[in-house]
């Protein structure tokens, strides 16, 4: 069995490692992060304004208390933060890749951004009886507002996928002229911030005018931008592949593939799946907003299933590979002291979704006997929430999003009321019951190890 694990770590660790440690994956990976603190805390804005009481009981009581306008303020907060994601996005990634070269994140980011809005709308197409603040459309059938405006859908969903391929570009060429000294220098006596200017003026000068060239071809070509052109092509046939049954299987299998090899799956995948996630959730929330019922499946199918919340809240929830259920093995079945141990000092890390004890301290990494449920729970965990939500047992996912070390049923609770919480308790019994037999074949081998261990201590003391 050792020879096996041997020969797979030779063949596939190198190959894993390489992808995972690449430089476009490491700058979406750590660039996307930055918008962590957004999503949380706009979440619980979103939450208080939408509380789920019954017979819409909360605003009745708000509208009564405060006016009808009393979720103003909460909007605001909500277009501060999720409708600016892909901002976010774009300054991340353009900021940590050329960080992760050495150069000046700051000047990258700021670039990225420029760059990004020269290649998004800056324009409204409306359509008859519309409003957009104070302006209602009433006579025209179509109307457009271009007078420097910046539509927040480009800003957010829609612009997701476009804001980490610009990201990526400019960090990349930006990079390159610093690398290769290709800037304007200043005297030493000049301050760093100063110089990093200076030095930022020839990237930035080839960066705008490619962007304003570029613009001008799609316009020429498409009438419409870069941003809506990959919205349409890329962006949409993406959302559908990735918010499908076979999605729904394969990241949760490639999330674990990952892990078992000492990779962080989650952050891996999360990271490059970011955009897609955010762009479902606030599809939805969208929907919602104009007071539009989603559904999940038929003709009339206009909501996404696949979100930030089923992969944080569901299929690796408790930690990748929902490991919650082999510590529950190892408390209530344990026979060898190392597994009551571990189960012990695992159990509460494992409730707030903290599960590296169990992956390096079982291990999980690398051991033969625990890939197969390892893999299988959340693939199983992940076929339930498609199908829960498909067939509206479960609500669809909301731009409400728990904090990541919510414990399970509260954070279920959060994100798709009683019926997802009561969901997570079905999974996570359903992973206790598979891990078990893995578990007590492991178990059994650690008693007969300490077994004899203690047997060998014993006849060395009688000498």
């Amino acid at each position: 069995m050792s020879s096996k694990v041997d020969t797979i770590q030779e063949k596939l660790i190198p190959g894993v490692m390489k992808f995972a440690n690449s430089k476009i994956i490491m700058a979406i990976k750590d660039g996307v992060i930055l918008a962590m603190p957004l999503t949380v805390i706009g979440s619980i804005f979103l939450l208080i304004q939408n509380l789920p009481l019954p017979n819409h009981a909360w605003d009745k009581f708000m509208t009564s208390t405060f006016g009808a306008n009393w979720g103003l303020p909460f909007n605001q907060v909500n277009g501060a933060t999720f409708k600016i994601l892909a901002l976010v996005f774009v300054f991340g990634i353009a900021s940590q890749y050329a960080k992760n070269e050495g150069c000046d994140p700051v000047s990258s980011g700021i670039l990225g951004i420029v760059c990004f809005i020269i290649l998004s709308p800056q324009y409204l197409a409306l359509d008859k009886g519309v409003a957009v603040g104070s302006l209602k459309l009433k006579e025209a059938t179509h109307f457009t507002v271009d007078s420097g405006v910046l539509p927040l859908d480009w800003m957010s969903s829609k612009g997701l996928i476009m804001a980490m391929f610009v990201g990526l570009i400019v960090g990349y060429v930006y990079s390159i002229f610093i690398k290769r000294d290709i800037v304007i220098h200043m005297p030493e006596s000049v301050p760093q911030g100063v110089a990093n200017a200076f030095s930022a003026l020839i990237p930035a000068t080839v960066l705008i005018c490619g962007s304003f060239v570029l613009f001008i071809l799609f316009h020429l070509a498409t009438a419409a931008t870069a941003s809506e052109w990959v919205y349409k092509v890329l962006q949409i046939p993406m959302q559908g592949i990735t918010d499908s049954f076979g999605g729904a299987i394969a990241i949760p299998f490639i999330i674990c593939f990952f892990w078992w090899f000492g990779v962080h799956g989650a952050t891996l995948i999360g990271g490059v799946m970011s955009a897609i996630y955010q762009a479902n959730c606030q599809s939805n929330q969208a929907l919602i907003d104009k007071g539009v019922k989603l559904i999940t499946s038929g003709a009339g199918k206009n909501a996404h299933i696949v979100a930030q919340q089923f992969q944080d809240n569901f299929i690796t929830m408790t930690g990748s590979g929902i490991t919650i259920g082999l510590v529950l093995a190892m408390v209530l079945f344990g026979k060898s002291q190392r597994f009551k141990t571990l189960g012990k000092l695992a159990l509460v890390p494992g409730l707030f979704n903290i599960n590296e004890p169990i992956l390096f301290g079982l291990p999980i990494v690398l051991n033969p006997f625990m890939f197969v449920p390892f893999i299988l729970v959340p693939v199983i965990a992940g076929v339930l929430t498609y199908v829960s939500i498909y067939t509206g047992l479960v609500p669809p996912f909301t731009n409400v999003q728990a904090p990541w070390t919510t414990p399970p049923i509260i954070s279920g609770f959060l994100v798709a009321g009683w019926r997802g919480a009561l969901l997570q308790i079905v999974i996570l019994l359903i992973a206790t019951v598979i891990y078990l037999p893995f578990f007590k074949a492991q178990d059994r081998i650690y008693v007969k190890e300490e077994q004899q261990s203690i047997e060998t201590t014993d006849n060395g003391i009688d000498m």
